[in-house]
């Protein structure tokens, strides 16, 4: 996945009213779950942002595009497109629950209940730990004014 579209389903997940404009509550919404948002409010935006089309699941298709640049090409592989899809072929046997070919959001938060790790399986759409503590630390933090 490239930056630039995972900034676009980033931005998709804040504009709640799909509008094309995030408003300040949506903002104030968005900046929540990315600093305080609880396992569960975060998986919700995490697969809001993987499901590409909107359709409420996470299809093959998707986790392919998702997930074809994060391996590294190896010098005798013909096809680098194989590790990918092996790799769509692992998630799917471990999320798909209900075993529908697709990944619903159920199938999601039922594996991150047995495995909080995978959150950002398909890419990194949260801030780093420690990038949220240091926001967080600097917007919150009422400079002393000088008399």
């Amino acid at each position: 996945m490239t930056d630039d579209m995972i900034l676009d389903r980033v931005f998709r997940a804040f504009d709640e009213d799909s509008d094309s404009y995030i408003n300040l509550n949506e903002w104030i919404n968005g900046l929540s779950i990315f600093l305080r948002g609880n396992l569960s409010e975060r998986a919700k935006y995490c697969f809001d942002v993987y499901d590409l089309n909107g359709d409420g699941f996470i299809s093959r298709e998707e986790m392919f595009h998702l997930l074809k640049h994060s391996l590294t090409k190896q010098p005798t592989e013909e096809d680098p497109e194989e590790g990918t899809k092996d790799l769509v072929e692992i998630v799917m046997k471990k999320m798909d629950n209900d075993h529908d070919n697709r990944i619903s959001f159920r199938d999601f938060e039922i594996t991150l209940q047995e495995e909080p790790l995978l959150l950002e399986a398909f890419g990194n759409c949260l801030p780093e730990p420690e990038g949220a503590k240091m926001f967080v630390e600097y917007a919150f933090t009422i400079p002393k004014v000088r008399r």
